[in-house]
């Protein structure tokens, strides 16, 4: 795979800094039951990457020292992970709202059958990967037969009550360009989703958030092998605005990846621009979350690409 890390520096970004925490972000491991083109994790079924148990309880130690607003699980498909349910049960414990990033196809996996009734029962909002509302699209995107997969998974949710008016089970769909584009315009994009979702499959949700692929690891490589890279970062620099900066989600998240190492976002994780003390990286049972804000984020060109049109987060657009 192509390293996308040498081609973002210099770098140009403007300077931004921390905020108040709110949303612990933590990445179990790369291990995923699919292999999609756009994935900046790089994970599949052949990773091997888990978070273990001893850091496991550093995370859960820190939301005891440092309650947040958001526990934010993510992976891979985090799950896979044997821990993932105990996580989402204390976290829920501890008065935080957590998020599932659920890639569907996870809820007809053999051994994971019961998940989306452990989730609806522990309240857990749902975000899900549905990269576009057409079978071809996806599916060249994520994997033949992913579409139909991720459709009984979607109709599933939906009978537990998930996206549902008058349901308090939030179902959030993520739409990612197919190629080295910006996303369109998220609540016209939204109503297109509405439209055909609903006619052909019965299908709702809550929101759609858009996501902009970011120029990392396999999508970065991707761009590389295909000569695309420059052009891409120039159209992501050339649609900067500069009021996207306040809402990026590095101000108030920090990402931990399987090892417990702290980032400023999901993206610098697998870039490895981690978080760093006497230069050495800073690992969750060192956090003070007193100290985190005023710091000075890592930024690199990779940035531009949340900064970008309406922006992107983990949240979707921030315009």
């Amino acid at each position: 795979m192509l390293d996308s890390l040498p081609l973002l520096f210099p770098s140009d970004f403007p300077a931004i800094d921390r905020r108040r925490l709110q949303t612990l972000q933590i990445n179990l491991g790369y291990r995923c039951n699919q292999s999609c083109r756009h994935c900046h994790v790089d994970a599949g079924p052949k990773r091997s990457e888990s978070m273990s148990e001893e850091t496991v309880e550093a995370v859960l130690a820190f939301l005891d020292r440092h309650p947040v607003r958001t526990l934010d699980i993510t992976g891979g498909a985090p799950e896979m992970h044997p821990e993932f349910r105990r996580l989402v049960r204390e976290g829920r414990r501890r008065g935080a709202e957590v998020i599932d990033r659920c890639n569907l196809t996870i809820l007809s996996e053999p051994g994971h059958e019961d998940l989306g009734a452990f989730l609806a029962d522990q309240g857990v909002r749902i975000i899900a990967s549905l990269p576009c509302y057409l079978e071809e699209n996806v599916d060249t995107q994520r994997g033949n037969g992913v579409f139909a997969a991720s459709i009984a998974g979607l109709r599933q949710l939906n009978r537990l009550g998930y996206g549902v008016d008058g349901s308090a089970l939030e179902l959030d769909l993520v739409f990612n360009p197919q190629g080295p584009t910006l996303p369109p315009a998220q609540c016209a994009l939204e109503a297109d989703y509405r439209a055909v979702l609903g006619e052909r499959y019965g299908i709702v949700f809550s929101r759609l958030l858009t996501i902009t692929n970011m120029p990392v690891k396999r999508f970065g490589s991707l761009l590389q092998s295909t000569g695309q890279f420059a052009d891409y970062m120039a159209l992501l620099k050339g649609a900067y605005r500069a009021e996207n900066l306040d809402a990026v989600m590095c101000r108030d998240l920090i990402s931990v990846d399987w090892q417990g190492f702290v980032f400023d976002c999901d993206f610098n994780q697998m870039l490895g621009l981690g978080l760093e003390r006497d230069t050495r990286r800073l690992h969750i049972s060192e956090v003070d979350v007193d100290g985190l804000e005023g710091l000075r984020i890592r930024t690199a060109q990779h940035c531009y690409g949340c900064t970008a049109g309406q922006g992107s987060s983990c949240g979707g657009a921030l315009a």
